[in-house]
C-alpha cells in the first residue's frame, strides 16, 4: 500500500458518521429467486472500487433513501430483477418469466449490473410481498429516478408515466394489489442516450472526451411505504437566520383544511423550538439562541412533524434542517461577494461529476458515496460544483452533514425543438422543487458552456421565484447573459478572475484539469489530461502555484469562488485528484488542504532554475523543422534532416497565451530537431523547459524522454524520463520533439534546465 493509498484509507476510517438505520428486509425470496441469487455475478467492468467486492442481492443499498422525509416502516424492493431488450409498441410481458437478470439500482450499461449493455427499451419485472401489518393503509411505491422515460405497472394495471431520468416519482398502488398471495411489478423504460433532446448530462452512446458512458434505467432506490389515507406528502423547510426562525411548510394528501400540523425542532433530542398551523400553510418555528451550519460548524437540527385531525396525530415524519444565509452583499472595501452567514468565506472546491467505474450514475455502496464528500473535506475544500448530475438524496444528506458547500447544475440537453425546452424546464422545477430543503446547496446553476442555452434571462429568474433563498448562475462559463447573483468564467489551465461586477460576485467555474494517470489504476491505457503532469510532486507543486494565484485574485481581483477540474479521473480523463477507482489521492494531501485553505506556509519555497539550453524566451533559438510527416525514424541521432526548413523558436501562432512567436506554425503537426551542447557537470535536476499547445513527445539522442498531454499556457518545468535522462552526455545531444494541434493556439518551444531546491 502506497502512503497515498494510507491517507486515503485513514480518511475513511476517520469519518464516522451514520444514520440511523431505517432499512427493512424484504420478504423471503422464492426458491427460484434464491437460485438466481445464487448464481448472480458482477459483469467484468475494465475497472472496478473496492466497495464493488461487497456488493451482494441481499444487501444492495439498503440504506432509507430520503432522509429528510423518514418513516419507520418500508421496504427496499433494490436487489436481482428480472430483464428484457423492449420494443417499441409491443405489450407488457406481464405473467412470464423473463431471461435477463439485472442488479437494480443499478444502470444496465454498468458492471454491477451484472449486465453492462446499452439496449435503449427495457422491460423490468420483478415480484414482491406486501406485509400483512400494513393493511389498510395505502401503499405507495417509490423510485428515486429512472433515466428516462418509465411506464409503470403493478399486476397488469398502468399507473402511469413519468419523463425525467434525475427527479424523484411516486405512485399510489394500493388499488392495484392483489388481495393476497405475489404482486408483480412491471416497468418499462426507454432512454434515447444522446439520439434525443432530453437532459443527459455527459452522457454519450460512444464515450470519447469529456463525454461519458450512458446510465439507462432503474439508477436509483426503488421502494414500498405505507401511509394512512390523511399522509404527508411533502416538507419545505426555509431556514430564516435573521429572525432566528424555521419556516416551513406541510403539504398533505388531503387537503381538508381540518388537517393540522405540529412541529418541533430539536437539539440532541432537546426540545428548541415549537410551533403548529394549518397542513399547505407556512408556520414559523422560532428557536432559542439558533446554532448556524457552515462547512467549518455544519450543526443541524432533528425536526419531528406531525400531521393531526380533530387533535389525534394521522401522520409523522422525521427530517432535520440546517440554519444558513447565503447572498450577495458588499465586503468593506465595497466588492461583491458570497456572504455565508453575513460572512465572506472563500469557496475553494472540486468538480464533482459523480461517475464511478463500476456503478456509473449509480455509487457501489451508501459507504463509497459518504466517501467521496469526505475526501474533499479532508483535501481542505469547502464546496463542490456537482456538474450537470443530480444525486439521490443521501449524497446531500453526507454534504449536509459533513459540511460542504453545493453549487447544483442543472443537467444539459439540446433543447433544440420547443418539446425539448418543455421538457427541460419540468425538469429543472423538479430538481429545485425535490432538493431544495439541504441546507448544502446554495446555489442553482441553470446552464453549463452554452450548452443547449436559451431564454437565460427568463429561466434565470423563474429559478430565483422558485427559490428565493439561494443564489442562481445563469450560465458556468461561455454565454454570461448579465443576470443572476454570479458572473462565472472559466479557463483552462491556469485560474483567472472574471473581475468585479455591479451587482454580483466574480467566480471561476472552472480551471486546472492537471492530469495525471496511475499505471494499475486506469479506464483503459488511453488516457489525456487538459495539462499533463508527469509526477505526483509535479502535480502537487503545480496546484499550489494554481491556489496561491486565486487567493491573490481573490484579494486584486474581486475572485470569490474557484472550482477545480476535478476531484478523481472519469473514464479516460485523468485530471483527478483522485484515480477513477478512489484508490490512489494522487497529490501530496496535506500539502492540498493547506493551500485550498489560504496556508502556504506548507509550501516550498520556488527552487533556483538555471538554463542548460535555453529556450526561446529571450532570444530564438535555431530549429530544423518540417509540417510534412517525416520518416519513422526522424527522432534517431542520425537522421538526415537536411531537407527540412531552418526556423527560430518558438513555434506557433499569435495569441496563443505566454506564446513568443518567430516562426509561423499553423498546420495540425510539427516536427523538430536541434543539436544542442550539455556541459559536463553535475546536474541537481535536469528538466525540461517547455510549453506546448498541444501534446508534444520529445526525444533525446533518439530515446523518449518525455511524452507531455493536453496544453501549457505558460513555461513551466517538467521531468525528462529516467530513459531520457540516462541517454543525455556532456557535448553534443540531438533533442527531437513532434507537437500535435487540435484545436484553440499553437504553440512550442523547449529548452533544458537544472532545478535546484533551495
Amino acid at each position: 500500500m502506497t502512503h497515498h493509498q494510507r491517507a486515503l484509507a485513514a480518511i475513511l476510517v476517520s469519518v464516522g458518521i451514520i444514520l440511523p438505520d431505517f432499512s427493512s428486509a424484504l420478504s423471503a425470496p422464492t426458491q427460484d429467486r434464491a437460485a438466481a441469487v445464487e448464481h448472480w455475478k458482477q459483469a467484468p467492468g475494465p475497472l472496478m472500487t473496492t466497495w464493488a467486492r461487497k456488493v451482494t442481492p441481499q444487501n444492495v443499498h439498503r440504506e432509507y433513501p430520503r432522509p429528510q422525509m423518514v418513516r419507520v416502516e418500508w421496504v427496499s424492493l433494490n436487489g436481482l430483477w428480472q430483464y428484457a431488450e423492449a420494443r417499441e409498441g409491443e405489450d407488457p410481458p406481464f405473467r412470464r418469466e423473463l431471461e435477463g437478470r439485472i442488479l437494480v439500482p443499478f444502470p444496465i450499461e454498468s458492471a454491477l449490473s451484472g449486465v453492462m449493455k446499452n439496449l435503449g427499451r427495457i422491460w423490468y419485472r420483478t415480484t414482491f410481498n406486501v406485509p400483512k401489518n400494513w393493511a389498510p393503509r395505502r401503499l405507495l411505491l417509490h423510485f428515486g429516478a429512472v433515466d428516462w422515460e418509465a411506464t409503470v405497472y403493478v399486476n397488469g394495471t398502468r399507473l402511469g408515466e413519468h419523463r425525467g431520468g434525475y427527479d424523484p416519482f411516486t405512485f399510489d398502488i394500493t388499488d392495484a394489489l392483489l388481495k393476497t398471495g405475489s404482486q408483480e411489478l412491471v416497468v418499462g423504460v426507454f432512454d434515447p442516450s444522446d439520439e434525443g433532446d432530453q437532459p443527459r448530462g455527459k452522457q454519450v452512446r460512444k464515450p470519447h472526451g469529456i463525454w461519458y458512458t450512458p446510465s439507462s434505467g432503474i439508477w436509483q432506490t426503488v421502494w414500498l411505504e405505507p401511509v394512512p389515507m390523511e399522509h404527508i406528502t411533502d416538507l419545505v423547510i426555509t431556514p430564516d437566520v435573521d429572525a432566528a426562525t424555521l419556516r416551513l411548510t406541510v403539504d398533505a394528501a388531503d387537503g381538508s383544511t381540518a388537517l393540522v400540523v405540529r412541529a418541533l425542532a430539536l437539539d440532541a433530542g432537546k426540545r428548541v423550538g415549537e410551533a403548529a398551523g394549518k397542513a399547505g400553510s407556512e408556520i414559523r418555528i422560532p428557536l432559542r439562541s439558533a446554532k448556524l451550519w457552515s462547512p467549518s460548524k455544519p450543526f443541524l437540527y432533528d425536526l419531528r412533524v406531525e400531521l393531526l385531525r380533530d387533535g389525534k396525530k394521522v401522520d409523522e415524519v422525521k427530517s432535520y434542517f440546517g440554519m444558513r444565509k447565503i447572498e450577495i452583499a458588499r465586503d468593506g472595501r465595497g466588492v461583491n461577494r458570497m456572504m455565508l452567514n453575513g460572512e465572506f468565506l472563500m469557496q475553494v472546491g472540486p468538480l464533482d461529476q459523480g461517475f464511478w467505474p463500476d456503478g456509473l450514475y449509480t455509487a457501489p455502496s451508501d459507504e463509497a458515496l459518504k466517501s467521496d464528500l469526505a475526501v474533499m473535506k479532508k483535501l481542505g475544500f469547502t464546496m463542490a460544483r456537482k456538474h450537470v448530475k443530480v444525486e439521490p438524496d443521501r449524497w446531500y444528506y453526507w454534504a449536509d452533514k459533513l459540511g460542504l458547500l453545493i453549487w447544483q447544475d442543472m443537467p444539459s440537453g439540446d433543447n433544440k425543438t420547443t418539446e425539448a425546452k418543455q421538457q427541460f424546464e419540468r425538469e429543472l422545477e423538479q430538481l429545485v422543487l425535490s432538493h431544495r430543503n439541504h441546507p448544502s446547496i446554495i446555489m442553482w446553476v441553470v446552464f453549463n458552456e452554452g450548452w443547449g442555452q436559451y431564454d437565460t434571462e427568463r429561466l434565470t429568474e423563474w429559478v430565483k421565484q422558485m427559490d428565493p433563498s439561494r443564489l442562481v448562475n445563469n450560465a458556468s462559463g461561455w454565454t454570461d447573459k448579465e443576470v443572476g447573483d454570479v458572473k462565472d468564467i472559466h479557463n483552462y489551465p491556469t485560474p483567472t478572475s472574471p473581475g468585479s461586477d455591479p451587482k454580483r460576485a466574480a467566480v471561476l467555474g472552472e480551471f486546472g484539469g492537471l492530469g495525471l494517470a496511475v499505471d494499475g489504476h486506469t479506464w483503459r491505457k488511453e488516457h489525456w489530461g487538459y495539462q499533463g503532469m508527469s509526477t505526483e510532486g509535479q502535480l502537487t507543486s503545480r496546484y499550489e502555484k494554481f491556489l496561491k494565484q486565486v487567493y491573490k485574485m481573490k484579494d486584486t481581483a474581486a475572485l470569490c469562488a474557484a472550482v477545480y477540474t476535478q476531484i478523481t479521473d472519469v473514464e479516460t480523463e485523468c485530471n483527478g485528484m483522485l484515480t477513477y477507482d478512489r484508490v490512489v489521492v494522487k497529490p501530496d494531501l496535506n500539502r492540498v488542504a493547506a493551500v485550498n485553505r489560504g496556508d502556504f506556509s506548507k509550501m516550498p519555497p520556488p527552487p533556483v532554475v538555471k538554463p542548460i539550453v535555453p529556450t526561446s524566451e529571450q532570444d530564438g533559438q535555431q530549429w530544423r523543422y518540417t509540417f510534412e510527416k517525416p520518416s519513422v525514424v526522424w527522432f534517431k541521432s542520425d537522421f538526415n534532416d537536411s531537407q527540412w526548413k531552418t526556423g527560430l523558436g518558438g513555434f506557433g501562432t499569435e495569441g496563443t497565451p505566454s506564446a513568443i512567436v518567430r516562426t509561423q506554425w499553423k498546420t495540425t503537426d510539427i516536427w523538430l530537431r536541434c543539436t544542442v551542447i550539455v556541459p559536463d557537470q553535475e546536474f541537481t535536476s535536469l528538466q525540461f523547459r517547455l510549453h506546448h499547445d498541444e501534446d508534444a513527445e520529445i526525444y533525446v539522442n533518439g530515446l523518449p524522454a518525455g511524452r507531455f498531454g493536453g496544453y501549457s499556457t505558460e513555461y513551466d518545468e517538467y521531468p525528462l524520463t529516467s530513459e531520457g535522462r540516462a541517454a543525455l552526455k556532456p557535448g553534443k545531444n540531438v533533442i527531437a520533439v513532434h507537437c500535435k494541434q487540435t484545436d484553440g493556439g499553437q504553440y512550442i518551444d523547449v529548452g533544458l534546465v537544472d532545478v535546484v531546491p533551495k
